[in-house]
């Protein structure tokens, strides 16, 4: 870690550290533990080329990767990362920089991609102040999450912090998750940056320099709050419509105003609250849920409001 890095928070410093303090200590020489979710066949190439690049680093001080991102000399785990997605997408066409996946530099801003597109899971399964606050909970689940809970799938993104902070200083692409005979489980990434070159790294689940993950399926809900702008609210938005307390172009994403006084009213009236929150937590997303399908049974002519609709 150099001075300029500390005095540079907008960059996205993936801090060079000893090498005894980053990388973990285990080997993770378990069973793989079979994805609980279906690999994208264009996930599957991206890691692939990400692999291809295993012992490429800085040459005479400079990356490919950071060149390709502007600045040959900064540091480099997000540029490689993305460095991959282009040439996935340049080989196979798939198309996934800046759609599935982001296109940035600066710290916090890969992970405000994922979690503006609704696909974020805090290893911790409570949301820091960063990443807007509240505990998550899987989808279509009826408690809220635990802590370690979410196994991290093929292609997730793995955001960390190296001085236990809630802000973004690397991130990795996960390859795949063992289970040792002890039954403690490690993940298995591909990064840069993490000291010198591209290499594999492997991490307890439970590592506390682990934030949480950019995940390639949505996996998990999370609280929503006035000024919350994310595809999640496009779809509580939807349900208000469909239970007539907001138009239907009204549903834009964005938490506003009108947004707010809808869903205070349902929770006074519908749930019968004695103090609307204003927030959706998982009780509020529930009953919208419950009062939707209500409606839709009895009113034919409505539209279905589904979690696709996103």
């Amino acid at each position: 870690m150099n001075a300029s890095s500390m005095i540079r928070p907008k960059r996205f410093v993936c801090l060079c550290v000893l090498i005894l303090f980053i990388l973990p200590i285990v080997n993770g020489d378990g069973a793989r533990i079979p994805p609980d979710y279906e690999v994208p066949e264009r996930v599957n190439h991206l890691i692939q080329v990400a692999l291809e690049e295993l012992g490429n680093g800085r040459v005479r001080g400079t990356t490919k990767y950071g060149a390709w991102a502007g600045d040959p000399y900064g540091q480099w785990c997000a540029e490689f990362l993305c460095w991959c997605v282009d040439q996935t997408d340049q080989r196979y066409g798939t198309g996934m920089l800046r759609n599935h996946y982001p296109n940035y530099r600066s710290s916090n801003v890969g992970r405000a991609f994922f979690i503006s597109n609704g696909r974020y899971v805090s290893r911790r399964g409570k949301m820091n102040s960063v990443e807007g606050g509240g505990r998550q909970w899987f989808k279509d689940a009826d408690t809220y999450m635990e802590a370690n809970a979410y196994i991290p799938q093929p292609g997730d993104w793995m955001f960390m912090t190296w001085l236990a902070g809630v802000n973004t200083d690397h991130v990795a692409m996960v390859e795949y998750c063992t289970r040792e005979a002890d039954g403690r489980i490690m993940v298995h990434v591909i990064d840069g940056n993490n000291p010198t070159v591209v290499a594999r790294h492997v991490y307890p689940l439970d590592d506390n320099r682990i934030l949480g993950y950019g995940t390639v399926h949505d996996i998990a809900d999370w609280p929503l709050r006035y000024r919350d702008r994310n595809v999640k609210v496009t779809l509580l938005q939807k349900k208000l419509a469909c239970l007539g307390l907001i138009l239907e172009e009204e549903c834009d994403g964005v938490f506003g105003r009108k947004t707010l006084s809808a869903l205070n009213a349902f929770q006074l009236e519908t749930m019968q609250w004695k103090r609307a929150t204003g927030i959706a937590d998982l009780e509020t997303q529930q009953a919208l849920n419950v009062a939707c399908i209500q409606k839709l049974t009895n009113d034919h002519s409505g539209y279905l409001v589904t979690d696709d609709d996103e």
